[in-house]
């Protein structure tokens, strides 16, 4: 058994190369192999946005706080809020993020396939951002 104490892991900012704007990642877990799953509690500012991905394994979000939007690639952007639950299937093109003036915060959850739970592309365009 391993008890992680909140406040023991400190945030993080989001790299610049995998986000626009200002985001908070606070790890949650990361047990070690044979275990793939990492988790965490990721924060948006208003604007914030992850850049393009997918995920090998796919990815679990579950909206805590805020008002934010989830886009995958070829279909409209959809708003999230506290409760939802978005699922994204394994190699699905995608962003999320914050709406342009409100803050959001998830719990993302993904497996790691070879030591890599995220495949990052091109940042969101401010167009594609603000696209509905």
């Amino acid at each position: 058994m391993d008890i992680k104490r909140s406040g023991d892991t400190p945030s993080t900012e989001g790299p610049a190369d995998y986000f626009t704007g200002r985001v908070r990642i606070d790890p949650l877990a990361s047990p070690p192999g044979p275990a793939r799953v990492a988790v965490a509690k990721v924060t948006f500012e208003p604007g914030a946005r992850t850049a393009w991905h997918t995920h090998p394994l796919g990815q679990t979000l579950i909206v805590t706080d805020g008002c934010g939007w989830v886009r995958r690639e070829g279909e409209a952007r959809q708003t999230i809020r506290p409760g939802d639950v978005v699922w994204f299937a394994p190699g699905e093109r995608h962003w999320h993020g914050a709406t342009a003036t409100t803050a959001m915060t998830h719990i993302a959850i993904q497996e790691r396939h070879e030591g890599s739970a995220a495949d990052w592309l091109e940042q969101v365009s401010d167009e594609d951002y603000g696209a509905t």
